[in-house]
């Protein structure tokens, strides 16, 4: 997402204001940055606490104001039991430096599983200039969750279902315990399986995330 930026200008008939070539002015200028940092810092924190904390909200699906920085997870292998999928849109906070021309909102997918297991996750956002980089799941042990959704606009891998069912209304949906908007196209199955899963995301919860062998840090290259 585009970020705003600063213009001021000034010439020598106009009067001095206090954010032009005043103490005042540098301080203005000394918050923005600031602020602007405090943009870069925040996401990071707030996908890394969502990854360690289990949250009271899978089961209800996103209900938060995203940060708009989407983020990469990868998979070698996810299994599932109890699969939903259905369009909507996430919400950043008003007046969001990450909203660009979308008016704070993107377009997603929500997928919801009532129990999933991931081998070899990886989960990245890009910091400009650096990642956040975050695995789990690399030994025996494989990650687990459940109630968990993932709001997502990429999703690929090689995917199986069974009794899968497409067209259903989002409201009707039961296979997993989320329901989406009236009227919006989606689709459930009793169980899924995607190989090689690569997700673009702007959101996860998670009612349990179980994560052995996490390991947290900065890196040159992301998932």
């Amino acid at each position: 997402m585009a970020s705003s930026s600063d213009a001021t200008a000034s010439n020598g008939s106009t009067p001095e204001t206090p954010e032009s070539g005043s103490a005042a002015g540098q301080d203005r200028r000394g918050r923005v940055r600031l602020r602007r940092a405090a943009v870069m810092a925040i996401p990071a924190t707030a996908v890394a606490a969502g990854l360690m904390i289990a949250t009271a909200q899978g089961a209800l699906g996103v209900q938060f104001a995203i940060s708009g920085m989407p983020f990469t997870v990868t998979a070698t292998e996810l299994n599932g039991t109890g699969f939903e999928q259905f369009g909507g849109l996430d919400n950043m906070a008003e007046d969001s430096p990450n909203a660009g021309d979308t008016g704070g909102q993107v377009l997603i997918i929500t997928s919801a599983i009532k129990n999933a297991t991931l081998d070899h996750l990886c989960q990245s956002v890009d910091l400009g200039g650096t990642n956040l980089l975050i695995t789990a799941g690399s030994g025996a042990d494989k990650v687990q969750a459940n109630n968990l959704t993932t709001d997502s606009t990429e999703l690929s891998g090689n995917a199986s279902f069974n009794n899968i069912e497409i067209g259903n209304d989002a409201s009707t949906l039961d296979k997993a315990g989320v329901q989406g908007p009236k009227g919006v196209f989606s689709q459930q199955a009793d169980t899924v399986r995607i190989a090689n899963l690569r997700q673009t995301n702007y959101a996860t919860t998670a009612g349990v995330f179980k994560l052995p062998g996490l390991k947290l840090r900065f890196s040159d290259q992301g998932c």
